[in-house]
């Protein structure tokens, strides 16, 4: 285990030879983190939580009970992964066919939310703090900020970074009620303004 000495891993995790864990992470019970993974600092991974081979998570990743996160997964900062959310991770699976070379890609972006018992269908990318509601089915790519619940997934509205629905008056303008900080909505896309 390649994990720095300010890490804490539980004694029931299992931890592969060649992984790289982050100062301040935490590894909770009878999780498995395979091969080659790059695990950022100050995560927390929860209970039976699987990491395949070459997994990359930013730091500040927050991972929930129950979750497998497979090859070709890629969590950028700040990610929260809702208890036993699912990725996939080939697009035609078959049992006797073996696709291992042919995984889809599959990036969530910073600050995203994936909620609880929700689905990404491999090869989708999720926007900058897009908010996926609990058991949402993402069949397609995610904008920035958007918030999409059902299955499939669609776009119901927008989210501040703080994870407060946005109400855009009739200029674009948004004001996120915990953090004040103001949103423009502009040819479909949402972007923070700057203080």
């Amino acid at each position: 285990m390649s994990s720095t000495s300010n890490s804490n891993v539980h004694p029931s995790a299992i931890v592969d030879e060649g992984c790289k864990i982050g100062e301040g992470t935490k590894v909770w019970h009878f999780s498995h983190i395979m091969p080659d993974c790059i695990i950022g600092n100050n995560c927390n991974i929860g209970q039976n939580v699987v990491i395949s081979p070459g997994v990359v998570l930013g730091n500040n990743v927050k991972i929930q009970n129950n979750v497998s996160i497979y090859t070709g997964v890629t969590c950028e900062d700040d990610v929260f992964l809702g208890p036993s959310m699912v990725f996939t991770n080939v697009v035609n699976p078959r049992s006797a066919i073996n696709r291992r070379g042919q995984y889809a890609k599959t990036t969530v972006k910073k600050g995203a939310t994936i909620g609880a018992n929700s689905t990404i269908v491999c090869g989708h990318d999720i926007g900058e703090y897009a908010f996926i509601g609990a058991g949402a089915v993402v069949t397609k790519h995610i904008k920035p900020y958007a918030l999409v619940v059902g299955n499939p997934a669609k776009q119901i509205g927008w989210m501040s970074e703080y994870g407060h629905r946005l109400n855009f008056d009739s200029y674009g303008i948004a004001v996120c009620s915990e953090s004040k900080e103001k949103y423009k909505l502009e040819n479909g896309e949402v972007h923070k303004l700057k203080a």
